[in-house]
């Protein structure tokens, strides 16, 4: 199993900690507690070690006019709303809410060239709440097909979450199957999408990263 690098540090630190602990029971009590304490702390250990686990999957078909799920999880939106930040125009979000045992690699849903990048910092509700979207910390980015249509991805801190990791860069000219970002224990990503994509998914189906298409375009970039 592959080990994503943001939780090369976090394993590291987990396994020198739960050893010291362990090593120093062995010492002060060699029966009963030690050996419970053992079975919790690998077990501990492997929860960590499953949560930054890196399958790395390859979209098989063609990418070219999709949306693909930018992260695996469950589908908690589909409607019309006012994007207000960025757009500034109605959109279509579809938001897509990680819980503790999905894989929290963020993969960027379309080929097109990201045109912003902005950071603001706020509350960490539970991300599946409809107020997560303006009210918790969260990270944008805006990518901009080649006939100019203009999509808005959304990652967005949870009540475990304490730490966005975006990697997307301005002009940079994004493709699926790269990786936009890590979100370290549990969270939700938005995305806001032209009103008249055709929709591939419905509420409450689960969905997986950089495999599910959830929209089509229904006009070629070019």
């Amino acid at each position: 199993m592959r080990i994503h690098k943001e939780g090369y540090k976090i394993i590291f630190v987990a396994l020198i900690l739960l050893v010291a602990v362990n090593v120093a029971l062995r010492y002060a009590d060699k029966n009963t507690m030690f050996y419970i304490m053992s079975g919790i702390s690998i077990l501990f250990f492997l929860m960590i070690v499953n949560f930054f686990r890196n399958p790395r999957p390859f979209f098989p078909d063609n990418t070219k006019d999709i949306v693909v799920a930018p992260a695996d999880g469950r589908v908690v939106v589909i409607e019309e709303v006012f994007e207000a930040e960025y757009l500034k125009n109605k959109c279509l979000q579809i938001s897509i809410f990680m819980g503790i045992t999905n894989v929290h690699v963020n993969w960027m849903p379309i080929n097109g060239r990201i045109i912003h990048y902005g950071h603001q910092d706020g509350k960490f509700k539970a991300a599946y709440l409809p107020k997560s979207s303006l009210e918790n910390e969260r990270s944008t980015v805006v990518i901009e097909r080649k006939d100019g249509t203009q999509i808005l991805v959304r990652q967005i801190a949870g009540a475990m979450a304490r730490r966005i990791v975006t990697y997307a860069e301005i002009g940079h000219e994004a493709h699926i199957n790269e990786q936009l970002g890590f979100i370290k224990f549990g969270s939700r990503v938005d995305l806001f999408l032209p009103l008249d994509v055709e929709i591939e998914v419905e509420l409450d189906q689960k969905v997986y990263g950089n495999q599910t298409v959830v929209a089509k375009f229904k006009q070629p970039a070019s």
